[in-house]
């Protein structure tokens, strides 16, 4: 297991972490992502200890708070091993103060997070959405009392928009409080949009992505194949409707490729598929989840090798999907070279 900076901050991850969604198995939505209990936990706590990982991933979301009250029983006196990264801004409730990132809901949030994680700081503290009701300088001032009274270490996003992202960092050089240092993103094979503004934007501003459902939804585990129809037995049927859309055609050109790949160097579709992952830019760690300790150890093989400038050149053109305006470099002559140029060659690792 290696271990990267996030972003241009002193926090050190493994390139691997481990996204805590299926613990809790509370409600119709995140409880239909798995059904792990504390005892389950541990094992799996233990699994990812030895194979170096230290960053473990939850929200407030996550099966109403349970998953964070599972991922605290299963830490118990390994916390100084371990780094964890929780979020909140998403809604917990149906009150006008269970949602957003206002100071009265974030102070809430992490003294909730904090005792239901049985600890007493949490080492990257996330907003899950841009709220756009509370200025950001409120949100801001908040997240660095929180910081000074040592209750978050570091602060991040999910899913920002570019101008969303851009605008707090601007707003924090501009008051000299705390930056965030990490970008929770959905990236995938078939889900390059990443790449699009944010990859660019993380490269400039020093900001690290860490990636969530780097497996397309459970899409690239290499169970769904052109000539294969989903099993039976799936959260994909419970869950498909809110997860990222992708086109069958490019799904199945990509899984084509993976299969291919993978019996070259004797890998699995999954494992292929993230390690293409880890070799992307801006990327600091790869949040896999797993519902057993089988699906998460076929995860952890990711590791300890890497796809040749061949093999990820491939990956890229099957994977690859025309960018929109202004993304593409629509002056395409000989001495245009600086209009839009790519972010980086398609071997890029």
């Amino acid at each position: 297991m290696d271990y990267r900076q996030v972003g241009s901050s002193g926090l050190a991850v493994s390139e691997l972490s481990f996204g805590a969604a299926t613990f809790g198995a509370y409600g119709d939505f995140f409880g239909a992502w798995g059904d792990t209990g504390v005892d389950e936990a541990r094992a799996m706590v233990d699994l990812c200890l030895e194979s170096g990982i230290t960053l473990f991933d939850t929200a407030d979301v996550y099966s109403a708070g349970r998953s964070e009250e599972v991922l605290g029983c299963a830490l118990e006196g390994r916390r100084d091993e371990v780094l964890i990264s929780t979020k909140a801004a998403l809604p917990t409730g149906d009150g006008p103060a269970d949602a957003g990132t206002s100071r009265g809901r974030l102070i809430g949030a992490v003294e909730h997070a904090l005792r239901r994680l049985k600890t007493d700081r949490i080492d990257l503290f996330q907003l899950h959405a841009f709220d756009a009701f509370t200025p950001v300088e409120e949100v801001l001032g908040t997240l660095e009392t929180l910081v000074d009274h040592g209750k978050i270490r570091y602060t991040g996003v999910s899913n920002f928009a570019g101008w969303q992202l851009m605008k707090s960092l601007a707003a924090a050089d501009a008051a000299h409080q705390p930056r965030h240092v990490a970008h929770q993103v959905y990236y995938s094979l078939i889900g390059r949009d990443y790449e699009w503004e944010l990859m660019p934007l993380g490269l400039d501003q020093g900001v690290g992505a860490l990636v969530w459902s780097p497996l397309g939804w459970g899409r690239l585990t290499g169970r769904i194949r052109r000539d294969s129809p989903l099993p039976p037995v799936s959260r994909l049927h419970k869950t498909a409707d809110a997860g990222p859309p992708v086109d069958d055609a490019l799904l199945f050109d990509v899984v084509d490729e993976l299969g291919v790949i993978a019996g070259e160097t004797g890998k699995t579709i999954a494992q292929v598929a993230l390690n293409w992952l880890l070799r992307r830019p801006t990327v600091s760690s790869v949040i896999i989840g797993a519902r057993n300790a089988r699906q998460l150890s076929e995860n952890l093989g990711a590791v300890g090798w890497a796809l040749d400038d061949e093999h990820i050149a491939r990956l890229d053109a099957v994977s690859q999907r025309d960018q929109p305006y202004p993304h593409f470099p629509y002056y395409r002559q000989d001495g245009f070279a600086r209009v839009n140029p790519p972010l980086f060659p398609a071997s890029a690792t």
